[in-house]
């Protein structure tokens, strides 16, 4: 077995949630990836917007970097949720924007600071807002990961595309007839269980 660099695996996983997340918004109108699609108002480019705050804010001010980058949304004052949904004035091309520079921000926080460098969280109470770079990493690949996953829902019941990139869809291969056929056997299995619980 070969020896791996553990920043480089934290930053591959990390990448592959950001491009995953962004991959979702392709080829859809400006409605579509801005419009709720639960009852809690999931929406793609608001996810988006979200993970943007969630780099700058774990690897970025938690490390005393920050990157003054304005996020009205987080201010104290802002209504609550602001960070999860994209207001009419605020243009698919400055999320997406703010959310590349929010990659390169924390990258260069990766790169900068050894893995066990401690960081303050300063939204989280003093008594335990210590974490290390390694830390905070994979707690941001966990919320992108999270939120490319609710991505694919909801994407997927826009339209139908899935999959972590349009040359990946880590799906079984099918057509729409054997997903079709698939489908109605979850259903029946699911009927079953019903009765019988």
């Amino acid at each position: 077995m070969t020896a791996t660099d553990p920043k480089a695996d934290l930053h591959f996983y990390l990448q592959s949630a950001r491009d995953a997340l962004l991959w979702k918004l392709e080829g859809l109108s400006e409605y579509d990836i801005r419009r709720p699609l639960t009852p809690t108002g999931t929406n793609l480019l608001g996810m988006v917007k979200h993970a943007a705050g969630v780099e700058l804010g774990y690897l970025g001010d938690t490390f005393g970097r920050p990157a003054g980058e304005p996020l009205p949304w987080l201010e104290d004052g802002a209504e609550p949720n602001a960070d999860m949904w994209v207001t009419a004035d605020e243009s698919h091309e400055d999320i997406v924007g703010l959310y590349r520079r929010a990659w390169a921000h924390a990258d260069a926080t990766i790169e900068a600071l050894a893995l066990d460098t401690i960081g303050t969280v300063p939204w989280w109470p003093s008594n335990r807002n210590k974490v290390t770079l390694h830390h905070a990493v994979v707690r941001v690949i966990a919320d992108t990961h999270r939120h490319a996953g609710h991505a694919d829902i909801v994407r997927e019941l826009m339209d139908g595309a899935v999959g972590m990139n349009k040359d990946n869809d880590s799906m079984a291969q099918g057509d729409s007839a054997w997903w079709e056929n698939y489908r109605s056997r979850l259903e029946r299995a699911a009927q079953e269980a019903g009765r019988d619980a």
